[in-house]
């Protein structure tokens, strides 16, 4: 029995989608080799330039069942604050003493950051992502 339903593709859409779904067709991805697969008919579909609505919805069916698959086996942690302080510093090209100068927040404490000693407090975390114009978040993940 086939349900009916308000969405559906029509005419091209329908037929280019449905092309991919035999293709490749749209299931969970159960291990690393289905996953690769996966990626390499995205990356095909991506690099073909402009992409037709059939085309889009398939490709985002399947991003969100290789997301799945990544996220349940391949996951990823969150930076620390000292790799992601670090980054942010290399990214805009300065010292920990110009940073300590720019915040108000002592270079040693800086360091201890950054070498692992010390986590972020929640007011500097405010103060650099002020400083580097990020959102909170970005550097709250320890806090």
């Amino acid at each position: 029995m086939v349900a009916k339903t308000r969405f559906g593709l029509k005419g091209r859409a329908r037929d280019t989608y449905l092309e991919l779904v035999k293709a490749f067709p749209l299931a969970s991805i159960r291990s690393d080799a289905h996953l690769e697969e996966a990626q390499r008919v995205m990356d095909h579909l991506l690099a073909q330039g402009p992409l037709d609505e059939g085309t889009e919805i398939y490709l985002d069916a399947l991003s969100d069942l290789v997301a799945s698959y990544e996220d349940a086996h391949h996951p990823i942690t969150p930076a620390s604050a000292a790799a992601m302080l670090r980054h942010l510093m290399e990214a805009k090209a300065i010292t920990q003493a110009q940073l300590s100068r720019a915040t108000a927040i002592p270079k040693s404490s800086i360091s201890s950051v950054l070498s692992g000693k010390k986590t972020l407090s929640r007011k500097m975390v405010h103060k650099l992502a002020d400083y580097f114009q990020v959102d909170v978040s970005i550097l709250a993940a320890s806090v």
